[in-house]
């Protein structure tokens, strides 16, 4: 899968996307099928990349997603989805921004479908993820940084 962006200050592309790794369970089964539904979802996400060669980047989103039904885990649902992204010509915070917010909303998508066909091939019912905002989580992320900063400078 390809697909580049034009921009004047670099370059973006597409180079794969893909499951770096998958897991499904039901550890209360078959009890857990035979309770009432009324489940309590958590949700994790978690984003980390590291720098394959000069220009090409691996972003991995993990999703993970825990469903308690009265007080004994139903089902856990982990999915690792990666992509392969060319990064050339663009400053250092734009590039962290791309990796920190742009990638991860490329590989949503991916990552949701495949947590519900796995829930879905587990036999629960349909369970669709909302909308994720990385952005905001990423701007969030580097508010908590800079006041990290702050506080071990005034100590």
């Amino acid at each position: 899968m390809s697909e580049a962006q034009a921009n004047p200050a670099g370059q973006f592309a597409f180079q794969r996307i893909y499951v770096k790794d998958i897991s499904f369970e039901v550890p209360g089964a078959p009890e857990a099928f035979t309770a009432e539904w009324k489940p309590e979802v958590k949700l994790d996400l978690n984003t980390k990349n590291n720098k394959v060669s000069e220009n090409t980047f691996e972003v991995v989103l993990s999703v993970t997603v825990t469903a308690n039904n009265q007080g004994k885990v139903a089902f856990l649902a982990e999915v690792q989805q990666a992509g392969i992204f060319l990064i050339n010509g663009m400053p250092a915070e734009q590039i962290q921004h791309l990796l920190g917010a742009y990638c991860p909303n490329v590989l949503f998508p991916y990552a949701r479908e495949a947590i519900s066909d796995l829930v879905n091939r587990g036999s629960f019912p349909q369970f669709l993820l909302a909308p994720v905002n990385f952005d905001a989580l990423y701007a969030e992320a580097l508010k908590r940084k800079a006041e990290d900063k702050k506080d071990i400078v005034e100590h």
